[in-house]
Parts: C-alpha cells; structure tokens; sequence
C-alpha cells in the first residue's frame, strides 16, 4: 500500500499570457485558495527560444521565483507538444501527413511527426537545457513530459519518416520477408512482399487494408510514442535526480499503450472533462440529459481507476503515484455543446479523484483567455481576472482537505477488470459491427460493478495484475498471452470472459480451434459464429435483458452449464466450475444482473444502490457520491459511521465523507 500522503489543490497556469506586473497577484491568490502545484511552461517554446539557439530565460525565472516566493511547487512542462514555426520551417518534413497524405500544418499544436529523427534531436537540445537550468531550483515540485500525447489524432503519422521507421521495426520483428508473409497472411490477394522495402504504409488503397498490416503500424505507432518519451524522461534524471515526472494521458483516447509509457514515468497523470466526454460516453440519449451538468457516474471514475494502475508500472504497486493534471472548472470549449457544470459537480469530480488515490487534482486553467482558441473555455479566473464560480470551489475543497488530512491510497481490490490496449485497436481495425467498441465494452462491465457497490482495479492483461484476486473480468481480449491464462489457470478467482475475448491471434488471424482460442484451457466452448446487429435489432434473453449489437453462437463442451440462453434458444451465458463465458455484449440490466451473480460467487460483498450514487472505500474512509438530480438518503450505506462532511441525506450532486472504522 501507498504511503498516507497529503492531497493537494494545482493549477494550470500560463505567466507568459499575462502581463508581468499581475504574476505576483496571481501566486498570492493561489496560494491563499489553498492551491500547492502550478503547471507552466508545456506550450512557451516560442517564448523560451524565440530564434534558433537565442534563449529568453528571464520570464521564466522570473515566473519561478514569483510563484516560489508564495511556497508554490512549480510542475514544469516540456514545450516539445508545440514547436515554434522557425522550427518547422526549418526541416518540414517533420510535420506528419494524415491518413490522406495531407500535412497536419502549423497553426495550432500537435504539429510533428513522433518518428521524425530530427525533430527528436531539437527535443533533446531543449529538454536537456530546460533540465539543465531548472533541474535543481528547490521550487520544482515535478515536470511533465509534452501534452496529452496523441490528441487530434496524431499518433499515426504516414510521412517517409515514419514509413522508413516502420520498416524497420518490422524487419527486426520478422528477420524475413517471408515470415512477414506468412504472420500476415500476404497470400491472400496476391499481397506477397519480396523485401522489406517493398512494404508501405496501410493507407490509401481501394478497400481496406490488411488488418495485420494495420495492426503492426499501430504497434509501430504506440513505440514511437514511448521512444518520443522515453527520450525525455532519460534527460530529465540525467539533470534533475530525484524530481519525479509525470505525463498527462485523456480520456477514451486509446491510441498507444499508456502502460508501457507509463513505464518511464513516475506519476501518471490524466486530464478529466467529464462533461465534455458525455456526448462520446453513450448513446443513450436519456442518460446524457439525466447527467448533462455533471457528467457520466462512471466515466471520469474508469479512468481514475486504469490510470492508478499506470501509476504503479514503474516501480510497482508500493510506489504507485498518479494525478489528475487537468480538472475541467466550467464549460469548455472543444465538446459538439459545451454546457455548464449543474451546481455541485466541480466539488464532486475532485472528491471522486481524491477518494481513488488522487495525489493532485490540477485545474485547467488559472484565468480564461481572451484571445485565440481556447478563450471559451472556463477557469478558475474570468477573463477580466475576478474569480469565476469554480475558482470558490477550489477554496472549499482546499478546506475540506485540510480537514481529512493525509490518505493512503486505495488497496489492492478483490476484483480486477483487464484492459488492454491491442484489443481497443483491434476492434477499431475490424469492429465487425459499425458500432462496436471497446472501450464502451469495458464500460457496461465496470459500470455494472460500480452499480453493486464495489471498488475496482482495472489493469493490464499481465499475469501479476489477475494474480491474488477473487473476482477477474476480462471483456473483449483480443489475443491474451499463455502467461496470463496460466495465471488465471493457477488461480481460483472466478473469472467472466466476455465476448470476443480469445477470438483473434497475435497476428490477427482467426483463433486455432475456433475462438475463444487458448482461453478453451478455462472454459470448454467454441464459438462457431457470430452476427452483428444494427442499433434497431437486438437479441432478447429468456430471462430477461438483451445482447446489444454482438452476439455469438455457443458450443459448450462437456461439463459446462448454460447459465442463460436467448428466446431463440441459443446459449448466451455459460459457466464451467468458476469460469463464465458472456457471449454477447449485454445491456446494462443483464450486465448488472450476471454482475451481481458472479459477485455473489466470489464472496464479495455488494450494497443495493440508487441509480445515481456511487461509492468508493479508502482506507477506513468512505466516500458516497450523488450523481443525480434528486437528494437521496444513503444512510444505509453507513450504519452509524462517523461523518467527516456531508450528510446522510445526500443532495443533488453532492459528496459525503464517513469513517468506518475509529482513527
């Protein structure tokens, strides 16, 4: 277990937007709002190096020692997200092109390709001399690596850079042509490669291309990112020994492995919009106007609970650290509609933070801009400089904290959820069904658990992640590894394998012996066929629920019971000893239903709850959220505890505080 820590309030700030002679104003604020972690510095490469070699140093040690004057940590950013246009200029061919061929130009951020060899030599020439000279200031609480890695769709990149690295990567993967070849499957259409060279990129041909293809590009793709990384980290503790690094990763955005990134990190951070992300969160319209203000119950608390996970792959789970770096304050400005928060909600989100670990829960931003493209979006500050709502928040927060004192955080939980990034890239290449995604796969079976009550770990498919567990849900796997079904062989969890888990092999070939491939070690079944269904068609359960879009055909084995089957009589859900198999992707009543039975099995202790509460249990301290419109009375839930804030009687998006056990 973590350490007990102090949580603490930041900031995203952004001295070089503001005049000089407002900076001092700025920190005393800050700092008076109980505010301990100010962010700067990620998007000023044209302020620190306004010429090629002349560096502007002074405003930034200016803004150091103003904000350090005021006891603030100073989380420092590398600008590497937003090179300056005399760079591009320089060499242009490192921008990266898009799947078209067209340029991702200069005119906002992102602009660079992460395969581009000279652009990763001008991040090493200032990274190393933004190290050099901050490295050691007694100010530097952390540093954060770039910006949200792969926003706007900018991991892949079809440049010649990436394309020469791309073959590469495959010729030291496959050593040869022809098992390139064969992995691949080239003899279909008359795709065979003679060498290396002769391979290109998987955009730009008549129909789809070859989903081994795309798939290896993607893992192509998901390494750059973490050599880009990897880059900087290994710099920045060559010039700054013992100052962790972090890296802020977003929300429902899969498009590298944010494990192995996070490999090179010391903190993993995320940045929370959970209003922004509602209209991609569902397509259950009724739910998005039931929590338009406030954001999807379990959303923003996935997230929470993968990237804790992230935050303990570096050095294990007793020194696990992970942040929110960005906490939406107010409308933002990038959603289809970007509505306010409803009262309440910005309380709520950093209370869910802190109840799963938070160390930092980090506003964006200081003070809304006036100009350029983000000067819709809100933050603490109004544009004129006065306190916006979210900025009195922050303040009553900061109390609140002072008044829980330190947290340790959240234990190992009985049940594990496996999430896995190959798989939410396989489903992308070949959904099978236009609708058919991952991570919303994830989501009704981490939604259901949430629903019962119980506290989440959601990892990576790796045998020490399912080890030691009571309950192991795997939705979705694409492939899976002999270690990990040998763990889970070893193991006497129970297990729920949901649909599609096993089906593919790592070469994205069709499952030997049919699907669920090696996962049949578990569970004696195949999976002769499947059909996907349009959003106006579903497959009706015999006991009630659906399957939504997926279903698959089951052929159970010897000694395996059908737990549920459709009206048309075809089994749905089928168990052997303690290992279930879903073969269909369940409405949110038949995920809450097997949930709730296989929860049961495990021994694991479920509590009836409302629609809209949520629970979360931190150490002796639980935390119970009201994501609803109505005030619902939780006082079950506690049965005589010790209230830390809030009350039994929990209003509308509302947060109480209990503690379970005497200090």
């Amino acid at each position: 277990m973590v350490a007990a820590r102090k949580q603490i309030l930041g900031v995203c700030y952004y001295p070089e937007h503001w005049p000089d002679e407002r900076w001092d104003e700025d920190a005393r604020m800050m700092a008076d709002a109980g505010i301990a972690r100010v962010r700067i510095g990620e998007f000023a490469w044209s302020r620190i190096e306004p010429q090629p070699g002349g560096y502007d140093w002074d405003w930034m040690d200016r803004a150091f020692e103003t904000l350090a004057a005021h006891g603030l940590g100073i989380v420092l950013g590398t600008p590497t997200a937003t090179p300056p246009k005399w760079l591009v200029d320089s060499m242009p061919d490192m921008i990266a092109l898009d799947r078209n061929g067209n340029p991702r130009g200069f005119g906002s951020r992102r602009h660079y390709c992460f395969s581009h060899r000279g652009y990763r030599r001008e991040c090493a020439r200032i990274v190393t001399d933004l190290a050099k000279r901050y490295g050691r200031h007694p100010a530097l609480a952390a540093w954060q690596t770039d910006n949200e890695y792969g926003c706007h769709d900018t991991v892949e990149s079809y440049s010649r850079a990436a394309l020469e690295g791309f073959r590469d990567w495959l010729s030291q993967k496959y050593q040869s042509p022809d098992a390139l070849n064969r992995a691949w499957g080239n003899v279909f259409w008359s795709m065979e490669y003679r060498s290396f060279e002769e391979i290109g990129l998987p955009n730009l041909t008549v129909t789809e291309a070859n989903p081994s293809h795309v798939m290896d590009f993607q893992r192509y793709s998901s390494d750059q990112v973490v050599a880009f990384n990897r880059l900087q980290t290994d710099i920045i503790r060559a010039h700054s020994h013992g100052v962790p690094i972090a890296h802020n990763f977003m929300g429902r955005f899969t498009g590298f492995d944010h494990f192995a990134v996070s490999r090179d990190l010391d903190i993993a951070s995320w940045d929370s919009y959970p209003i922004g992300f509602l209209d991609r969160d569902t397509s259950d319209e009724e739910n998005k106007r039931h929590y338009l203000g406030v954001g999807d119950p379990d959303n923003q608390a996935l997230h929470h609970d993968l990237y804790r996970t992230c935050g303990q792959v570096r050095n294990g789970e007793s020194e696990g650290r992970w942040w929110v770096m960005e906490q939406q304050p107010g409308p933002v400005n990038w959603a289809p509609w970007n509505p306010a928060p409803f009262p309440g909600a910005v309380r709520l989100w950093a209370w869910e933070a802190f109840a799963a670990g938070a160390e930092v829960v980090s506003y964006f931003r200081w003070r809304q801009p006036s100009f350029a493209q983000e000067q819709m979006h809100e933050a603490l500050l109004l544009p004129d400089g006065e306190p916006n709502e979210a900025f009195e928040v922050c303040c009553r927060v900061s109390r609140e904290l002072e008044s829980i004192g330190a947290i340790a955080a959240p234990k190992r939980q009985d049940v594990a959820l496996v999430f896995d990034y190959e798989s939410a890239w396989a489903w992308k290449i070949q959904p099978q069904g236009r609708d058919f995604s991952y991570i919303d796969l994830v989501m009704r079976f981490y939604r259901a658990l949430r629903q019962c009550g119980v506290s989440v770990d959601v990892v990576p498919p790796d045998p020490g992640a399912v080890s030691d567990r009571r309950l192991v849900v795997v939705p979705g796997l694409f492939a899976g590894t002999q270690a990990l079904i040998d763990a889970l062989v070893a193991g006497d969890a129970t297990v729920l394998l949901g649909p599609r888990t096993g089906s593919k092999t790592a070469d994205f070939h069709i499952a030997d012996g049919l699907p669920p491939g090696p996962f049949r070690r578990l569970i004696d079944v195949n999976v002769r066929r499947v059909e996907s269904l349009p959003p106006f068609a579903s497959v009706p359960l015999a006991d009630g629920g659906r399957f939504d879009g997926w279903r698959e055909f089951l052929v159970p084995g010897n000694g395996v019971v059908t737990k549920r089957a459709a009206t048309d009589g075809h089994p749905a859900h089928v168990a052997q000893g303690r290992v279930h198999y879903l073969g269909g992707r369940p409405d949110e009543e038949t995920a809450k239903a097997i949930t709730d039975e296989i929860l049961q099995e495990a021994g694991i202790e479920t509590l009836d709850l409302h629609r809209d509460i949520r629970v979360r249990d931190n150490g002796a301290v639980r935390y119970v959220f009201n994501y609803g419109p109505e005030p619902v009375d939780v006082a079950d839930i506690f049965d005589g505890a010790q209230t830390l804030f809030g009350t039994t009687v929990l209003p509308p998006r509302e947060v109480a505080a209990f503690r379970l056990q005497p200090e």
